[in-house]
């Protein structure tokens, strides 16, 4: 409620608006805010796709449908180019609509792509957003779902056969329990947490990615993460099992025990050593740090009825 503030707010997204002048209608990745000059046409589902939430806050606060247009229709234009079985891929080209990697996954570059599709429909009550939710979950289960002697997971497939091409999953894949269990689906949620979990424990933190059937560390570097505890938090709230508390506790105390410095918390570089690295991003404190402290706090401290979390752990009135 800052007037300052929301000019601001209008004023960056009116010099962010020159990326979606694509002939798609897909954003580009960079924009000069000063000439509106646009470069990167090939982009991600992730980045194209993870919009609508922040621009349909700003139309619903500066009145101007132009945000909310422009997102609904880059989210709507990168859906419709979904493959024949429901998937996306990798990366696509803004100017021609064509995949440049068919690789279908949840982790990094898609992840949060299907993240806002279902908190586009909750946080705007969007029918399209749940229609376009509902199908991408169907195809998530029936082509990604894996399920191996170490638990369930999400794995990879091509994203026109189906065929599976890897069985690795990582620190940011582990943001989907929260998803599903926001859904309802607390049978999947529960079992992919658990899942996640056993990777913690089994290094003592959770490396980028591993090949859940073998065990094999191909991205070792832990870099102070919050998707798992994130979904901690989400399935504690919705479930009220105390089993995510004692999860939370084994969370906190590995990231003293390993993480921390004389001044902060730094990244690891590899999960197997636990050597430390020197950096500290922001998304510790906005993240990390925040779903742990929302996972110990009371119930009534916020309630996911009345909030919708951005990807980056920002709470969203609903509208109502």
């Amino acid at each position: 409620h800052d007037e300052r503030l929301l000019r601001l707010a209008d004023d960056l997204g009116t010099r962010l608006l020159p990326v979606f002048d694509s002939p798609t209608g897909m954003p580009y990745r960079f924009v000069n805010l000063r000439t509106g000059k646009t470069t990167g046409n090939v982009s991600n589902p992730a980045e194209i796709g993870t919009l609508i939430l922040e621009w349909g806050t700003l139309s619903r606060w500066t009145h101007k449908s132009i945000y909310l247009e422009k997102a609904r229709k880059a989210l709507t234009a990168l859906y419709d180019r979904r493959s024949k079985i429901g998937l996306v891929g990798e990366e696509i080209d803004v100017d021609t609509g064509r995949w440049q990697s068919p690789q279908s996954h949840v982790g990094g570059g898609i992840d949060s792509y299907y993240e806002y599709l279902l908190k586009c429909s909750r946080l705007f009550d969007d029918r399209a957003c749940t229609d376009m939710w509902r199908t991408s979950k169907t195809a998530l289960d029936r082509y990604l779902l894996d399920r191996a002697p170490s638990g369930l997971w999400y794995g990879q497939v091509d994203m026109n056969t189906g065929a599976r091409t890897a069985r690795e999953f990582g620190a940011l894949n582990a943001f989907l329990p929260a998803v599903l269990a926001l859904d309802g689906d607390l049978e999947h949620a529960r079992a992919l947490e658990d899942a996640s979990f056993s990777t913690w424990t089994r290094f003592g933190l959770e490396p980028d990615l591993v090949d859940y059937t073998t065990w094999n560390v191909s991205g070792p570097r832990y870099p102070l993460r919050p998707e798992i505890i994130e979904s901690a938090y989400y399935l504690h709230r919705l479930t009220k099992d105390p089993k995510y508390l004692e999860m939370g506790r084994t969370f906190f105390e590995d990231l003293v025990r390993y993480c921390r410095t004389g001044a902060g918390y730094t990244v690891i570089e590899d999960v197997r050593t636990h050597r430390q690295g020197n950096l500290m991003p922001s998304y510790f404190l906005a993240e990390t740090l925040k779903y742990l402290y929302l996972l110990f706090a009371p119930d009534d401290k916020l309630s996911l009825d009345d909030v919708v979390f951005n990807t980056e752990a920002h709470a969203f009135r609903k509208v109502r």
